[in-house]
């Protein structure tokens, strides 16, 4: 396979970003286009939900690279500029400021967060600048409202008690939700929210919402009152609402391409969505050697490892091995680390730890008995290393397309 002369890529996040960066390294010397919709350089994005929100980090920190890297790896990139459609066949970037031909496009565009129905206007979090707004609520409100059971609606309520604010955080199915962890750490993440004086509201349907009164006297830039309404037909007033009902892969601009857009885009096991087009991050939905579906996984580990692999192929043919799910939280100052793969018919069960461990290591096992997925509950960085290491990551004949 020979190397292409122009590599064009969609989404300047850390997967983006990382897919340039590791060209470079592999010995790519063509092109790079590196095209994001927002006004910035490329940031991580995980601060924005933890340091960003909790005010210990300012916009610069979370930064990748400065103007004078990126041209220095001889990358150019293009702030606001949105990508419009896509021609497979003929190899062509639609944008807002016009065509851009490609010889090999990589689609990291990542996903935008779902408004609730009975609320959409209100707050929620994908970009720096909503966390720049939402952290200013935050420091306005005494009463917040978090609609959304997953790690997000848990790290913003983490973020509000840190301010002293009275937190209801509201749900549907009545757990509390791990990213690929699902709900098997429901009942520890309930204790502790509980233990921080978070209010849970875990079977509770929200049917609207209307503006109740100015917001609390004396803090400027505070949002208006919203009286939350339920269906049992009870209400609550609050300074502030946020919603995080999860995400829809960012692919609306490409339904006019022949890509499979089923749930993100549909790839191969190499991310490879069509010829020349691959895609890597949360838009990426890869054939999951495990199961042999096709699987998004919405972990920033997992968008860096795709892109290395993605990079090291587009250079000089390599086939990397298939990323494994690495995520992690900090909730009211716990550290939640999770490796492997979890499904919800297979508990977690408390691994052994040394005498002097102070925190857990929890395991699934698959139906054959072999380690899958590992959880650390602030446990030691050795414990969870070396649990980490006994996770089977390759496809067992009795499991693979189960």
């Amino acid at each position: 396979m020979s190397a292409p002369a122009r590599v064009v890529i969609v989404g300047a996040s850390i997967g983006g970003l990382t897919v340039a960066e590791s060209l470079r390294d592999e010995g790519f010397e063509g092109e790079i286009t590196l095209l994001g919709d927002e006004p910035h350089l490329p940031y991580t994005r995980p601060p924005l939900s933890k340091q960003i929100l909790a005010g210990e980090w300012q916009p610069e920190q979370a930064a990748i690279r400065t103007a004078a890297e990126l041209d220095e790896l001889g990358i150019l990139v293009r702030t606001g500029q949105r990508a419009t459609g896509l021609d497979v066949e003929t190899r062509t970037l639609h944008t807002a400021d016009g065509p851009i031909p490609y010889d090999e496009l990589v689609i990291a565009t990542g996903t935008q967060p779902r408004q609730h129905p009975a609320l959409p206007e209100a707050s929620t979090l994908r970009t720096m600048d909503d966390a720049l707004r939402l952290r200013e609520r935050l420091d306005a409100a005494r009463r917040v409202a978090v609609i959304g059971s997953g790690i997000l609606g848990s790290e913003i309520a983490s973020a509000a008690r840190k301010r002293d604010a009275e937190v209801l955080l509201v749900g549907r199915s009545g757990a509390l939700g791990f990213g690929g962890v699902g709900t098997l750490l429901s009942e520890e993440l309930v204790r502790l929210h509980e233990a921080h004086g978070v209010e849970l509201a875990l079977r509770t349907e929200l049917t609207g919402a209307e503006l109740a009164a100015a917001g609390p006297a004396g803090t400027a830039g505070a949002p208006d009152a919203v009286a939350l309404e339920f269906a049992d037909g009870t209400t609550r007033t609050v300074d502030l609402v946020v919603t995080m009902i999860g995400g829809t892969p960012r692919t609306d601009w490409l339904a006019s391409s022949t890509l499979d857009l089923a749930d993100g885009i549909a790839c191969d096991r190499l991310g490879i969505a069509a010829p020349g087009v691959s895609a890597v991050g949360d838009v990426a939905a890869w054939l999951d050697p495990i199961t042999g579906r096709h699987r998004r996984v919405e972990h920033q580990s997992n968008a860096i490892e795709q892109a290395i692999a993605v990079a090291g192929r587009l250079a000089h043919g390599a086939e990397g091995a298939q990323p494994v799910p690495l995520f992690w939280s900090e909730i009211h100052g716990t550290r939640i680390h999770a490796y492997g793969w979890f499904g919800p018919e297979r508990p977690l069960a408390e691994l052994p730890k040394t005498a002097e461990s102070a925190g857990t290591v929890y395991g699934s096992h698959d139906g054959v008995g072999e380690l899958r997925g590992v959880v650390g509950w602030n446990a030691p960085p050795r414990d969870f290393r070396t649990a980490r290491a006994a996770v089977v990551t390759t496809a067992h004949p009795l499991v693979a397309h189960s």
